[in-house]
């Protein structure tokens, strides 16, 4: 009982026809669902933003979506208004099974902190209590899927080799925004870190 399944924002709003849409986001449910019974252990993200996010383009006067600024904990892509509290854009596929998950974890919630990782915000020092339930129920083996690889899959392998987890991302049940490279640069990052990069 030691392996845990992290399923990464799978959520309308990162799905084609989503505000934020990550190309072929929809294709990776089935697979996603293939592999709940498999894990000791599910664990869902879901990106929880109020209406007033600072990481919103909306908030900026003269900005753009996808153009960066300074903010106190770093540089901060501006996204389009997306996974709104409460709204159909940040509710779940419909077609992936949640039923199955041992915890849901909302992230993004701080309207003045962008959160990619599972496991922290965007400073990097403030938790989110995903390490603390892993240690607690002995899940040692963490596999990733979800959206998207260049930006919150990414950041959540990241941090969850720093703090001594085993990794595994499935890159076939991953879909990449690929901005400006960073698709490469994740890629080469996780790796870099000590995380499996598998396609089955």
């Amino acid at each position: 009982m030691s392996n845990a399944l992290i399923v990464v924002d799978m959520q309308n709003d990162f799905c084609p026809g989503g505000a934020l849409a990550v190309a072929g986001g929809d294709e990776i449910v089935a697979g996603i669902n293939a592999l709940i019974d498999r894990a000791d252990a599910v664990v869902l993200t879901q990106d929880w933003h109020p209406a007033t996010h600072r990481s919103f383009a909306s908030q900026h006067a003269g900005m753009a979506p996808m153009e960066t600024i300074q903010m106190p904990y770093g540089a901060q892509v501006l996204w389009p208004d997306h996974c709104v509290q409460g709204t159909e854009g940040a509710a779940f596929h419909p077609d992936l099974r949640i039923d199955p998950a041992n915890l849901i974890l909302r992230k993004g919630f701080r309207p003045d902190i962008d959160s990619y990782s599972a496991f922290f915000e965007n400073d990097q020092t403030t938790p989110t209590g995903l390490e603390g339930y892993l240690r607690a129920r002995g899940l040692t083996d963490l596999t990733f899927v979800g959206l998207a690889t260049d930006f919150c899959v990414n950041y959540s392998v990241l941090d969850a080799r720093k703090l001594g987890f085993n990794a595994t991302v499935r890159m076939d049940l991953c879909r990449a925004i690929d901005l400006n490279g960073s698709l490469d640069a994740a890629t080469d990052a996780m790796r870099d870190a000590g995380a499996t990069l598998a396609l089955a």
